[in-house]
């Protein structure tokens, strides 16, 4: 896995987790890249201070879904309160 802050940042902790394998999208991650990819969100979020009050992890998928890059990630959004409808 690689994880690095997002250059566009949509909150004040935002962090991408990112295997190092090619998989288009979600649906394409078998079962144990799937877990390893949360387990490692997770992580991030502890390092980064924000697993205690809360977090969001968003995969975007298709083009409708917003997805621009194609090749799977998880994004780690925290650091203040979200709103839900997100978008």
């Amino acid at each position: 896995m690689l994880a690095f802050h997002d250059i566009n940042p949509q909150a004040p902790t935002h962090v991408l987790v990112i295997p190092k394998e090619h998989h288009r999208e979600v649906g394409d991650l078998d079962p144990l890249t799937a877990g390893q990819v949360l387990q490692a969100a997770h992580h991030v979020a502890k390092a980064e201070g924000i697993a205690e009050d809360g977090y969001r992890l968003v995969f975007n998928t298709g083009r409708d879904g917003g997805q621009t890059v194609f090749h799977v990630h998880c994004h780690v959004l925290g650091g203040r309160r979200l709103t839900w409808p997100p978008g």
